[in-house]
């Protein structure tokens, strides 16, 4: 799928791995997506050959359960890239993509850095 350009973005697109270790929330996966995806259309996590089907509202996305956010952050660590697919409020197919370089060892070095501050 075609990447949106600029002007049919809603949002920046981002992926980021969250820990709060006063709630006991360790390497929580959530995506921002550049549009909102349509209510009652999948939206698709690929990294390399396996796929997720996330939950989302809005521009946002998640893992569905805590096995597949386990199984998306273990994928992470080997893969080079990742992309996630889904269609727009106005049905329009629309992928976001990142690159994985280094992304295992910012989860590593964000872990360090929770449990000491935890």
């Amino acid at each position: 799928m075609a990447e949106p350009n600029a002007r049919e973005r809603e949002h920046q697109p981002f992926a980021a791995v969250g820990t709060w270790p006063k709630r006991n929330v360790r390497t929580q996966i959530h995506f921002r997506l550049s549009r909102r995806s349509a209510a009652d259309r999948p939206i698709v996590l690929a990294i390399g050959d396996r796929r997720f089907a996330l939950t989302g509202g809005g521009g946002d996305a998640w893992a569905a359960n805590n096995s597949d956010n386990a199984g998306i952050i273990a994928a992470m660590r080997s893969a080079s890239s990742m992309r996630v697919s889904a269609r727009d409020q106005r049905g329009r197919p629309f992928s976001d993509g990142w690159m994985l370089a280094g992304a295992a060892s910012a989860m590593d070095a964000a872990a360090i850095a929770c449990a000491r501050a935890g």
